[in-house]
């Protein structure tokens, strides 16, 4: 069972199992920091200071903390922190873990919060890719996202990434929101690929429970996402981005090359190690997997304290480890090792793969199971039958 935090005055102790820290470095070793800011900022602290505090944390905890071989400062709006701010978030990190050679360094960023300026500034503080949301193309489907950046400056800020240094630039696209059209989507897929990026993120919209858009749907005022139609939009996004050079290398993501591809969350897919900063940020090392509380002031007077920011973690077992082993490394294009798999979990492979969900050929001579096409739609049930 996750130790959550019995009383929220009472701090859960940052130290790690001796188990936890064996193999420390000779994994994959990322930092993700979140940036809680939105359209505004919460007026709770200087949040260079806390993330500078919660990064001398874990060097603490991790004894000898290996250097990052991957950064990730994700949102809220990054952006919103400016070229200098992301730069000190960039230098703490640096200060604490130093980085690997060839490291890389994303930053999401809103393009309404972008210029030249900014992409040159975070470029030379030694940020290696940029994500940017755009969403839709179409002005109504953004309405409905509740997005305020005009339809073609995602394509304008990735023009302006690239022309400021960046070899590789993601966009972000939310498909099935309700009222999205076949041709809307076409649009955006356009509009994607003219701006040339090496890589596309598509997501399917989530409809979450307390949100805007959850009320309008109770309310009958939007129709909820369809399974048929979300669907159909995947493997329109897939022709189209294959069509382009760009190769899925896992289920809600396309890259033009291996080097594209976005390194730190294949470290989330391979289960190495990541150390999260911000309040509501997730983190795991060696089996053991912890949040930070969500609330910006509480996590700041936490760490004012001295204290972690943790508001509960949990120790995975062999069983949780092997499930999301399954879980995750079967949504990557190389697959999963059947020797993963036990007896009656390889039995539901090679039914799968009969019925067209994996590839016959990767498992036969590969010892893989490997999603087909088919398969990647349904992925998630594939999951449930090979872990039993």
């Amino acid at each position: 069972m996750p130790e959550l935090r019995p009383d929220p005055a009472t701090p859960i102790d940052p130290a790690l199992p001796e188990s936890a820290l064996k193999g420390l470095g000779s994994r994959a070793f990322g930092v993700y920091v979140h940036v809680p800011f939105c359209a505004t900022r919460c007026g709770y602290c200087d949040f260079n200071t806390y993330t500078a505090g919660e990064l001398e944390l874990a060097a603490r905890v991790l004894v000898v903390p290996p250097a990052a071989d991957t950064v990730f400062v994700g949102g809220g709006t990054p952006s919103l922190l400016g070229a200098d701010g992301l730069g000190s978030v960039l230098d703490a990190v640096r200060d604490v873990f130093g980085l690997a050679p060839g490291a890389e360094v994303t930053t999401e960023s809103n393009p309404e919060s972008t210029s030249p300026e900014f992409f040159a500034g975070i470029r030379e503080a030694g940020y290696t890719r940029v994500s940017l949301g755009m969403q839709s193309a179409a002005p109504h489907v953004l309405k409905i996202l509740d997005r305020v950046h005009t339809p073609g400056r995602p394509g304008q800020a990735a023009a302006e990434a690239r022309a400021a240094g960046f070899d590789h630039v993601n966009l972000d696209v939310i498909y099935g929101t309700p009222g999205e059209r076949p041709d809307d989507l076409l649009a955006t897929l356009d509009a994607v690929l003219a701006a040339g990026v090496d890589h596309v993120s598509a997501y399917a919209l989530i409809v979450e429970e307390g949100t805007a858009l959850a009320r309008r749907v109770r309310r009958g005022e939007l129709p909820a996402p369809d399974d048929d139609v979300l669907a159909a939009d995947y493997e329109m996004i897939d022709a189209a981005l294959t069509a382009a050079g760009l190769r899925w290398y896992e289920v809600s993501n396309w890259a033009a090359s291996d080097a594209a591809r976005c390194r730190h969350n294949l470290g989330y897919w391979r289960g190495d190690d990541w150390w999260g900063a911000g309040p509501g940020a997730h983190s795991h090392v060696g089996g053991v997997r912890w949040w930070n509380v969500k609330h910006p002031a509480r996590y700041a007077a936490l760490l004012a304290a001295g204290d972690s920011p943790a508001g509960g973690r949990e120790v995975l077992t062999d069983d949780d480890q092997h499930l999301e082993r399954i879980m995750l490394e079967l949504r990557v294009a190389e697959g999963l090792p059947l020797d993963v798999l036990d007896e009656p979990g390889l039995a539901e492979a090679r039914a799968a793969a009969a019925e067209g969900l994996l590839d016959p050929s990767a498992l036969d001579s590969r010892g893989r199971a490997v999603l087909t096409d088919r398969g990647r739609l349904l992925a998630d049930g594939v999951v449930r039958r090979l872990a039993g």
